[in-house]
């Protein structure tokens, strides 16, 4: 079930997209399950159409969905995907740390480094829940 909140800051193409990711990620929508019509969840939401289609474009785009031409969008095998989202991120870190140590930081400058940008991000993701 996705409720909006027509207060919150972030656009409604955002929730959308959001709400599935998490009913996507919890499993309540099964790996090739189809996805309600752009219409029919525009309608069930009594948004725009475009909206959903744009929530639509962004979840294909980070790889929860998929589009069957002329069938519809359907759900990704999230551990499938996730494993190797996994193994693209660890490849960007990886990167990254090969350019921090050859401009001289050691180990311990890098865990600190990485410490201070997590806990930045999840104080934002905090506070952004309370807003």
């Amino acid at each position: 079930m996705i409720v909006l909140d027509y207060r919150d800051k972030h656009p409604l193409y955002e929730q959308v997209s959001e709400k599935l990711k998490h009913l996507i990620i919890c499993g309540a929508l099964p790996p090739n399950s189809k996805l309600p019509s752009v219409r029919s969840l525009a309608m069930d939401l009594s948004i725009n159409p475009n909206t959903i289609q744009r929530a639509y474009v962004l979840l294909e785009q980070e790889g929860y969905i998929y589009t069957v031409v002329g069938r519809g969008n359907f759900v990704t095998d999230a551990k499938e995907w996730l494993s190797g989202r996994l193994k693209a991120i660890e490849g960007e870190l990886a990167e990254q740390m090969t350019k921090a140590k050859d401009a001289g930081l050691d180990r311990e400058t890098m865990l600190r480094m990485i410490e201070r940008v997590y806990g930045a991000q999840e104080q934002m993701k905090e506070e952004s829940k309370h807003d």
